[in-house]
């Protein structure tokens, strides 16, 4: 920690530009699996089909046909992701204005029934939309190799190895996991 920059907090200001929760879930899906340039080459084509400089509504993305999607570089499984998320939020199944006042297991299970959206995902969303400071994403790959090099081990620890380790770290496990990404940002 004394080698690392100074733990920022979250969520930090790339987040916060997202306006809503809906934007934010919706960026996450179109992101996944892509480099950084492409998907947001996707992001403002989506952005340009509705009027207003913002990411659809749930509403205005649903009224988009699959065509509009297609032709913004929207893949057939993001799009369905995109639609059942819509589809959730639009119809209040999925109350994201609410969701930041449910504890961290209640958010990540009523994520996950999202088409596209898995525990890792809702992890993300946890940490650096919600900026909730007691998670542990001991599935993500930058993790496990961050507490590798912290802990000099030769192989990266499983994720049942990295919840073990990481209890020593509450209620501020957030915390950690960024100080593991950082040092897995050091090459």
């Amino acid at each position: 920690m004394k080698r690392l920059p100074r733990f920022p907090g979250f969520p930090g200001a790339a987040q916060r530009a997202q306006r809503t929760h809906f934007h934010a879930l919706a960026r996450a899906i179109l992101f996944q699996q892509l480099h950084w340039k492409a998907a947001t080459t996707i992001h403002d084509r989506v952005v340009a089909l509705t009027p207003g400089a913002g990411f659809p509504s749930a509403k205005e993305l649903l009224a988009l046909d699959s065509s509009a999607l297609r032709s913004a570089g929207v893949s057939s499984n993001k799009e369905r992701a995109l639609r059942d998320l819509a589809r959730r939020v639009a119809s209040g199944e999925l109350d994201l204005a609410r969701v930041s006042r449910k504890p961290d297991e209640h958010v990540i299970a009523a994520l996950t029934e999202v088409h596209g959206i898995g525990e890792w995902s809702a992890q993300m969303f946890l940490l650096f939309r919600l900026g909730r400071l007691d998670v542990m994403p001991c599935t993500d790959l930058g993790i496990q190799e961050g507490l590798r090099r912290l802990d000099g081990l030769r192989d990266r620890p499983k994720p049942k190895q990295v919840l073990a380790r990481s209890d020593a770290w509450r209620p501020l496990r957030s915390v950690a996991s960024w100080y593991l990404y950082r040092l897995t940002d050091e090459g």
